[in-house]
């Protein structure tokens, strides 16, 4: 995956633009059902879950985001509560499930 990282945090804001709105397509069902469930998810956390959805690492998810590994870290756990996710329930297959 740090190969795709690193284009994505070197494309263009046109390219950006297009990555988002194929990102919002494919994710669309899963992001749709996501914020039916969850109504209090911010657009920040939904992006957030699609990014773990696709099997991407905390690592890996921080140039997207544009914030640091411990930003992504706080989040995930923020994204874990409000979902309702116990200390062991694993956050990636919780969404996968969706």
């Amino acid at each position: 995956g740090g190969q795709a990282t690193q284009a994505l945090a070197a494309a263009s804001d046109e390219e950006w633009e297009i990555f988002e709105q194929n990102f919002a397509e494919v994710h669309e069902e899963f992001l749709n059902k996501l914020s039916v469930l969850h109504a209090d998810l911010t657009n920040g956390e939904l992006k957030l879950a699609a990014y773990i959805r696709m099997d991407l690492s905390s690592k890996e998810i921080a140039p997207l985001l544009n914030i640091s590994l411990r930003s992504v870290e706080n989040k995930r756990y923020r994204l874990r509560k409000k979902l309702g996710l116990e200390h062991d329930d694993n956050l990636s297959s919780y969404l996968l499930k969706l």
